[in-house]
């Protein structure tokens, strides 16, 4: 057989599963830790619950992903994940879920595994949304997991500290409400609100015109121009103002 024939007749077995999004659906990535409870806690033990040395990880690999290729309205990050919004009309590798799937953990994985100097992995699936408002709902779900998820871990490491064992906090935590949780805090002196924003909310990255300072070799003047840069936000809004800001950025990508 020739190779030709031999080459046609294999990738049939290799593309018959091919799903693609359709045009005028969104297309959202989300991009997670594999086994990063064992990595962030045993193998590479990080400050508990949050360490900045962690976000700043996640921080450059957002960043790295958003300059890899694709066209990304926005980026938002959140504990050990990442969520990508590309814009309506993108249609790289024409639009297959196994190329992104695939070309996005790889490049997650990574840039962290460098930043770390040790073997780290991402898993990566697509969300195919029909209209705004889903995309909407979608990252103002991923703000409040961040919220409750800060909560229950600043509850759960307080009572860590305090001789509780991992079963005996869990049990605790689970059985209280929001309010509850907040005056745990307030017991051990601890203002929920107080904390930084960027553990209760995420952070947020986009592409925005910023000033630059250049110089001008014809005048011998320095002079500031636009420049669309990759702008990091870790004081993003909550509840109905985030909607808006999300919503913002789509109208925009869509001008």
């Amino acid at each position: 057989m020739k190779f030709d024939e031999l080459d046609s007749k294999m990738r049939v077995y290799e593309t018959a599963h091919d799903r693609s999004v359709l045009p005028g659906m969104y297309m959202v990535a989300r991009i997670d830790g594999r086994g990063f409870t064992k990595l962030t806690k045993e193998v590479h033990p990080f400050e508990a619950p949050f360490d900045p040395v962690f976000r700043d990880y996640m921080v450059e690999t957002v960043k790295h992903l958003m300059s890899s290729g694709f066209n990304v309205v926005y980026g938002y990050t959140e504990s050990d994940e990442i969520s990508l919004l590309f814009h309506l009309e993108e249609n790289a590798f024409a639009r297959k879920h196994r190329k992104y799937t695939s070309i996005l953990a790889g490049e997650a994985s990574a840039k962290f595994s460098l930043q770390l100097g040790s073997l780290a992995a991402f898993d990566c699936r697509i969300c195919e949304l029909p209209n705004k408002q889903l995309v909407v709902d979608y990252f103002r779900w991923r703000n409040e997991d961040a919220h409750r998820n800060a909560l229950n871990a600043h509850c759960y490491w307080q009572l860590r500290k305090d001789n509780h064992t991992r079963l005996t906090a869990t049990q605790k935590i689970e059985k209280m409400s929001t309010a509850d949780k907040n005056e745990l805090l307030f017991s051990y002196n601890v203002n929920f609100n107080e904390l930084p924003n960027w553990q209760k909310r995420g952070i947020g990255f986009y592409w925005a015109e910023m000033d630059k300072t250049g110089f001008n070799p014809k005048t011998a003047e320095p002079v500031v121009v636009k420049r669309r840069q990759l702008y990091v936000n870790d004081e993003l809004p909550m509840k109905d103002e985030y909607n808006k800001f999300v919503l913002q950025l789509i109208d925009q990508s869509e001008q």
